[in-house]
């Protein structure tokens, strides 16, 4: 069975534009890779060995960023009033009476310090489906704590 990671159509682009990135960049450091080679004994090449190095790098990464966009379901945001993926979201968590916003996304695009929660992490499963109003206990690991949806956006 063939297991999709689910992604927004942003984070999809966001793949396609990482891999336009590198591919763009693979020649440059394949040229390298050629000039390091004619400098003589590879053995004790220290450049040679570092550019090798990095074009396996960059090799590995486009296939990662390549197996992503071949598994991904991309899931568009729906505008029924509920917390779903794609949706953005104002939390007000009840401890601190501090508000932030969230976009809700797949598990590859989650990223807390843009504002990223996957719809899978304890935050994102405990808001999932519910409406602006809602109060909902959140079960981290690092303990229990409480917010309420402001906003559905």
């Amino acid at each position: 069975m063939v297991y999709y990671q689910k992604m927004t159509p942003e984070g999809y682009k966001e793949i396609e534009d990482e891999i336009a990135r590198l591919k763009k960049d693979r020649p440059r450091r394949i040229k390298i890779l050629q000039q390091a080679r004619s400098m003589g004994d590879l053995s004790e090449n220290t450049e040679y060995t570092e550019a090798k190095r990095d074009l396996g790098h960059l090799q590995s990464r486009l296939r990662y960023l390549g197996k992503q966009l071949k598994y991904a379901e991309v899931i568009e945001a729906k505008n029924d009033g509920k917390v779903n993926m794609g949706s953005t979201v104002v939390l007000k968590f009840d401890d601190d009476e501090e508000t932030e916003e969230y976009q809700i996304v797949g598990r590859m695009e989650a990223d807390l310090a843009k504002g990223k929660a996957a719809f899978d992490s304890p935050l994102g499963q405990a808001i999932m489906k519910q409406q602006a109003g809602s109060s909902v206990t959140v079960s981290a690991p690092a303990g229990d704590y409480s917010v309420t949806i402001v906003e559905v956006k």
